[in-house]
């Protein structure tokens, strides 16, 4: 789903945290100083290597995408085909996604441990997406290389209008991705529930023209909270958050992935539909 924790709060958060350990050689306040007779030259301020950086998120985000896809084709080998062409979705495979549900949550209190977390949510997820995904390639040939393709292409392009400024990250573009976001977060676990007591949201599930727009809708909302990802990123290199922020970066952007890709699953299945 989206992107759980790459937001305000947590960045603010983060901040302080970073201000309040200034290390064992810095002065306390209101220590007494005394000015020294002698100088020695100009000192340049105390500064750590261990800092975030685009270039280490990166790399932490590579690692964590082969992980998803090294889980994903086992996820995948798990559901069998039988003679007929039915499928059968192996139930243990909904775990991956409740773990991976588990792991934001802990994740947002706790960003320190995205080091450990982040690549056991990579494989969790990556079991339950292989499954999927062998399920609406079975019901629709092709599907899943398309799907594919055109979330890199989404991500490509986003990054591209981002670097060049076409897309600039506002405070109140954030405010509007973010509530847009839950907005859409709360219509799924009501959807969730409801389908738990046998109600089904007709148009949800659909091949109508209205489910089609909303998940058109819902994918460039995805796409949006990409732009949303690269400005944390961003702001992270330039305020020197701490080293393990790489991997809390590269954890949230490909949790923004997986959601774009299965809604872009979702949307190629219902214009098969038509």
């Amino acid at each position: 789903m989206s992107n759980p924790i790459l937001n305000e709060k947590s960045f603010a958060k983060v901040i302080e945290r970073s201000a309040g350990d200034a290390g064992w050689a810095a002065p306390q306040s209101g220590a007494q100083t005394f000015g020294a007779p002698i100088s020695d030259g100009p000192v340049s301020p105390y500064t750590s290597a261990e800092t975030m950086t685009a270039s280490g998120t990166a790399s932490a985000g590579m690692l964590l995408t082969l992980l998803l896809l090294a889980s994903a084709i086992f996820g995948w080998s798990s559901v069998s085909e039988s003679v007929e062409g039915a499928v059968q979705f192996p139930a243990w495979t909904i775990g991956g996604a409740l773990a991976g549900f588990v792991v934001a949550l802990v994740l947002t209190f706790k960003p320190k441990l995205s080091r450990i977390l982040a690549p056991i949510y990579a494989i969790a997820q990556g079991v339950f997406v292989g499954a999927i995904s062998k399920v609406f390639n079975t019901a629709y040939d092709g599907i899943v290389l398309q799907a594919v393709g055109i979330t890199l292409g989404v991500f490509v392009v986003m990054l591209v209008l981002y670097r060049t400024g076409v897309i600039r990250v506002t405070d109140k573009m954030r405010r509007t991705v973010i509530g847009a976001t839950l907005g859409v977060a709360v219509f799924y676990g009501i959807s969730f529930l409801m389908s738990l007591f046998g109600a089904n949201i007709s148009f949800f599930n659909s091949s109508s023209l209205m489910s089609i727009g909303f998940s058109l809708l819902v994918a460039g909302l995805a796409a949006m909270n990409l732009a949303l990802d690269f400005d944390f990123i961003e702001r992270g290199e330039q305020a020197r958050l701490p080293k393990y922020m790489e991997w809390y970066a590269a954890f949230g952007l490909l949790v923004t992935m997986v959601w774009l890709y299965l809604e872009i699953l979702r949307l190629l299945a219902k214009l098969r539909d038509r």
